[in-house]
């Protein structure tokens, strides 16, 4: 069920967001080279904690996992799409990182993404992640009253398609308000004009993936959880979740 939110409610899941938005904002600068991922992990869990805030990743237990997830944030790598589960890998000069984090607050859900690269970037990183901040802005500007859902998918998958860049067909974006994922899901493709009819005080999570790979295949690793690219190129995840209202979109994971 497509649930609606009253604006005092998008105020709530504003301050829910901002608490996820303050736990990413700490990890972008405390990253560098030699620094565990672990570390990144133990950051945001203090952060969430200090806003007297819940992390809402962990213990998860989604169907398709064997297992409830163990950490705080995802910090996906290198070629690791998503969902990659915080270690004592020390981050290396040149590592494309991709951390999402989502946080309870009263109640209230915020979940975001975003991705960087560790020390001296390669251009085509670079380029990767400009295209993924790129689609997300242009799903969040499909996002208004009376557009559909596969305006924002097809908005997504538009940059994908022009720089070259993989789409895993799956995995997307989502409701979100009391719980983390709510109806609908928010493909990352889509056709123009098709679908769920959009109406403010619907809130979405957002969240482009691409991969440098054109395909976009994937595969599970062992540990049930993160999502490799197939042929072992690099991947980008942006994400905000974001309000639709009578003005427009309203960005609720921004500091």
């Amino acid at each position: 069920m497509v649930e609606i939110k009253t604006s005092a409610e998008i105020d709530a899941m504003r301050e829910a967001g901002r608490v996820v938005a303050r736990a990413l904002q700490a990890i972008v600068k405390h990253a560098a080279v030699g620094v565990r991922v672990d570390e990144l992990d133990e950051l945001a869990a203090t952060v969430i904690a200090e806003a007297g805030a819940k992390p809402a990743f962990l213990d998860y237990h989604p169907p398709f996992a064997p297992t409830p997830y163990p950490a705080v944030i995802c910090a996906s790598i290198n070629d690791v799409i998503v969902h990659g589960i915080p270690d004592r890998y020390r981050l290396k000069d040149g590592d494309l990182v991709s951390i999402d984090c989502g946080a309870y607050l009263d109640g209230w859900a915020g979940d975001s993404a975003v991705s960087f690269v560790v020390g001296l970037p390669r251009a085509r990183d670079v380029a990767l992640i400009e295209a993924t901040q790129e689609a997300l802005r242009a799903g969040i500007a499909a996002m208004r009253p009376g557009n559909r859902i596969g305006d924002i998918g097809h908005a997504i998958s538009s940059v994908a398609v022009a720089g070259g860049y993989g789409v895993p067909i799956d995995f997307g974006g989502h409701g979100i308000g009391r719980r983390m994922h709510e109806d609908p899901h928010v493909a990352n493709h889509g056709r123009p004009g098709r679908g769920l009819v959009l109406r403010p005080g619907l809130v979405l999570a957002i969240e482009p993936m691409f991969t440098a790979g054109g395909d976009g295949r994937y595969l599970t690793a062992s540990d049930g959880w993160a999502l490799r690219t197939v042929d072992g190129s690099r991947a980008s995840h942006s994400e905000h979740s974001v309000a639709i209202t009578d003005d427009g979109p309203v960005i609720l994971t921004e500091v």
